[in-house]
């Protein structure tokens, strides 16, 4: 839309047009999800309708479409005000949900904050903004010397702080979970450009194997997280014959349904795996052969008693923490060494042109294999720490939505980037868990920053798609 200073044409009726599609469209995609929620009654599940949620996001994507073309038409003072209103009707106003009060506040307060840099600076310091913004990833991944270190120095003080809690450590195993996942799914997708939708069957085999070498074989974690991890990396191999010559939207369907074809064993293997009821009494593991029980059987000491302290449930908890912790830096390691092999360059070739990569002499059938089968071997020994963990594992932890999570984490995070794995997973797992009313709406929010990635940074927040070894001319 063109200025209205220079053309004199009213921009009002185009941007209602517009505002009003916008709303429309929106209207018609929210009223599957926002529109109804189902509700436990003394006589079952009941579906009731959001009336009022639905149209009051509604009229927030309307105001919020309009406030946009005005700004880019010049009119940038009415968006001011809506937004400053906005603002004050989020924080002050009672709003049936802390979902859209958040909505309100950020919105209005972004709506508002454009506007009056397109007033403050007109629409070339607009541009210089978003310039800087697109720098802004350089400048991060730039500090990932500094950065790296500091989180991790973080990580290991974290049950230590005056703030940490119980729920603070569930949430930071659940976090660093995620991040090892991330970066196990990094080497297939971020490396080796492959990409895979089924990579949580990798997470379920590591889970599955550990819990049913436990409950017939009696081994204990330590000895089933080896083998976790390589019968997940024998399915990784399966799942790479297949897909030899597949790329693309080809390659994604088909993992797609190898991690379906996964589930669907799990749940109907009912001999073998108890199908939907799920094992139970996973067993926990020891420190040293030292148990986390407040009375252990007889001739075995505790870790309580060993170290003289008093019994509290917290202390296995700890444990847990940085059992993942370690598994997690084990993982970053690793992935840090083998990029920078004749095979972690292999996997970067492949994923910059296979044509190229052959031309080489670079095998892609042994390249493929080799990068599906150690992302699994990670997927598996996070799948066996989530079995001892929970104690309980069923096919319902390991549907698609499981899937685009871990995929979700590494897209936005940046593909290669190890740093940005970890900001992703803080970001899309960490915070969530504080907000348990937004629960229901994290596909919108995961779909709302996707296409902010797409727009802003199309590689991710801190991508790092260099080649790790570089020709350089002789002095």
């Amino acid at each position: 839309m063109t200025d209205t200073l220079a053309t004199g044409v009213n921009p009002l009726p185009a941007a209602f047009r517009d505002a009003a599609l916008t709303a429309v469209v929106a209207a018609l995609l929210g009223l599957p999800l926002v529109g109804f929620h189902v509700v436990s009654r003394s006589s079952g599940m009941v579906l009731e309708g959001r009336v009022w949620e639905l149209a009051t996001a509604v009229a927030l994507i309307f105001c919020g479409r309009l406030g946009i073309v005005l700004v880019n038409s010049g009119s940038a003072w009415p968006v001011l005000a809506c937004g400053g209103v906005a603002v004050l009707i989020g924080v002050f106003a009672p709003m049936p949900g802390v979902f859209l009060s958040v909505v309100c506040v950020a919105g209005g307060g972004l709506l508002a904050a454009r506007a009056g840099l397109v007033m403050l600076r007109g629409k070339s310091g607009m541009r210089k903004i978003q310039a800087r913004i697109q720098s802004s990833g350089t400048a991060l991944r730039g500090m990932g010397a500094y950065l790296g270190p500091a989180l991790i120095a973080f990580a290991v003080a974290l049950p230590f702080l005056p703030f940490a809690d119980r729920q603070v450590i569930d949430i930071g195993i659940l976090v660093m979970t995620y991040v090892m996942l991330g970066w196990g799914l990094n080497i297939v997708v971020g490396l080796a450009g492959l990409l895979d939708l089924g990579y949580v069957a990798f997470y379920a085999v590591g889970a599955y194997s550990y819990a049913l070498l436990a409950q017939y074989f009696d081994f204990n974690f330590w000895i089933c997280l080896p083998l976790a991890g390589a019968f997940a990396a024998g399915f990784g191999i399966l799942l790479g014959f297949p897909v030899l010559r597949l790329r693309g939207d080809y390659l994604a369907i088909v993992t797609l349904g190898f991690g379906e074809m996964v589930r669907v064993i799990l749940l109907n293997w009912t001999r073998l795996t108890n199908g939907p009821d799920g094992i139970s009494g996973v067993p926990r593991p020891s420190f040293f052969g030292l148990p986390f029980k407040r009375r252990p059987p007889e001739g075995v000491e505790s870790f309580h008693q060993f170290f003289g302290l008093d019994y509290a449930s917290i202390h296995r908890v700890i444990f847990l923490y940085y059992l993942i912790l370690v598994l997690a830096l084990i993982t970053n390691a690793f992935t840090l060494r083998i990029r920078k092999l004749p095979i972690g360059r292999a996997w970067e070739a492949l994923r910059e042109d296979e044509i190229a990569c052959r031309s080489l002499g670079i095998n892609p059938t042994n390249t493929k294999l080799s990068a599906f089968a150690i992302g699994a071997m990670f997927g598996g020994f996070a799948g066996s720490f989530f079995a001892t963990r929970q104690g309980f594992i069923s096919p319902e932890s390991f549907t698609f939505i499981e899937s685009a999570i871990i995929l979700a984490v590494v897209v936005l995070g940046g593909m290669g980037s190890q740093v940005g794995v970890v900001i992703a997973a803080i970001v899309l797992i960490g915070l969530p868990e504080w907000f348990r009313e937004l629960q229901e709406f994290r596909m919108l929010a995961f779909g709302a920053g996707m296409v902010l990635i797409m727009i802003w940074r199309p590689r991710g927040l801190l991508s790092h798609r260099e080649p790790t070894i570089l020709l350089g001319r002789a002095p």
